[in-house]
């Protein structure tokens, strides 16, 4: 990676499988984790220039909607990923904003462990204000993050397939605090997370991506 950037590769060989595990790391002027879609967009550019991976899975939490019966700890498969917070109100110019993509098809793999699955939709805000609540209704969400989308578009750029694992830490349409509610359940829904992603690999491992 470039020189002075705070993002740090983890890698190493599980089973048959060559891992590397990137994360953006702290924010050298704040200190704080790097989130939100700028940092994300990055990282899988310079990543994929540098390791030219088969397949990216962006492996994180997010927020769910009760109303598509997401609970806190459930682990979805994301089938389509939009942004929620890019409002580009000119013809086409809209749903360039929007950005909505299928992700990578996986049945088998959904088949196999038995993941619940939904529409991811990302902004670079934790809270949701009523546009954003809008869009996200409207494009029929489960699940909202602050990473996906981004990660998407620069994968689809470079055509490398990409899965997204999103573990529930909170309930959007609840009654608790976003802040509150998502440092309450983050430990123990990094846990079920981390169990997914074992699982999601030991799946991977000695299979070609056309028989995910």
């Amino acid at each position: 990676f470039p020189k002075g950037v705070p993002w740090v590769r983890y890698h190493g060989v599980y089973k048959d499988l060559q891992i590397n595990i990137v994360w953006p790391g702290k924010d050298t002027l704040f200190g704080v984790d790097s989130v939100g879609t700028v940092s994300a967009s990055l990282v899988t550019y310079a990543s994929i220039q540098a390791l030219k991976p088969d397949l990216i899975i962006n492996a994180g939490t997010a927020g769910g909607f009760k109303a598509k019966e997401a609970g806190i700890g459930d682990v979805f498969l994301a089938s389509d990923v939009a942004f929620h917070d890019r409002r580009i109100p000119i013809p086409v110019f809209d749903q360039y904003g929007i950005g909505a993509r299928k992700t990578f098809s996986t049945p088998n793999l959904l088949n196999e462990l038995g993941l619940k699955i939904g529409k991811l939709s990302s902004g670079d805000s934790l809270d949701m204000s009523p546009q954003d609540e809008a869009l996200i209704l409207a494009n029929e969400t489960t699940l909202k993050d602050m990473e996906g989308a981004a990660v998407a578009y620069v994968a689809d750029l470079l055509s490398v397939p990409v899965i997204f694992l999103k573990a529930v830490t909170d309930i959007v349409d609840g009654n608790k605090p976003t802040p509150e509610e998502f440092l309450q359940n983050l430990v123990a829904v990094s846990a079920a997370l981390d169990k997914a992603v074992t699982e999601v690999l030991d799946f991977l491992n000695g299979k070609c991506l056309s028989e995910l």
